[in-house]
């Protein structure tokens, strides 16, 4: 069954890969992974920005999930994570993340560090896909919502999944990774 979401017209994500950025399309068509519950639409890229996103596409907060990416040091050693919070929440960069990866210092990525690495679009940029060495922190309240609506590696289009997906990716952990 497709999910409703917003004005949002779905399609099934296996059925447009051309939405998908490669990493994301690559993560979903993986043998062994179940990506019936994914879906995707095709949206205006100048409204990709969580809040435009949702005014213009009547999408509540709390049905969207925005990933973070996080990067931090310790012993010399380049420690990054993305982190998945409900968009009307933000991530617990300097307490709980920072403690999970055992860094002193935290703080966002650069963004031509970020796209670079994970292959996606800035403002796109989604936990499926991820290099498989990142944990994928998901805080409990995104892995609750029915249908996360979260980035899919583009900024031309949005993905659709059960917050259950976000617990199950791999490297995933669900824990208290959000500030209210």
């Amino acid at each position: 069954m497709t999910p409703r979401l917003g004005t949002l017209d779905l399609v099934p994500a296996l059925d447009r890969l051309d939405l998908l950025a490669d990493p994301v399309a690559a993560a979903l068509s993986a043998p062994g992974i179940d990506a019936s519950d994914a879906w995707v639409c095709e949206i205006d890229p100048g409204l990709a920005d969580t809040a435009a996103f949702s005014e213009a596409y009547a999408v509540p907060l709390e049905a969207s999930a925005n990933c973070v990416v996080v990067l931090g040091r310790r012993a010399g050693e380049e420690r990054a994570a993305a982190c998945v919070v409900r968009a009307d929440t933000r991530a617990d960069v300097n307490g709980a993340v920072r403690r999970r990866l055992d860094v002193r210092k935290l703080s966002f990525a650069p963004t031509d560090w970020a796209t670079e690495t994970t292959d996606m679009a800035y403002g796109g940029i989604t936990p499926v896909g991820t290099p498989a060495a990142w944990p994928v922190l998901v805080d409990e309240r995104a892995a609750a919502i029915e249908w996360a609506l979260i980035g899919s590696g583009v900024r031309h289009s949005k993905l659709v999944v059960p917050g259950a997906l976000l617990a199950a990716l791999p490297g995933a952990e669900v824990g208290a990774f959000a500030l209210d």
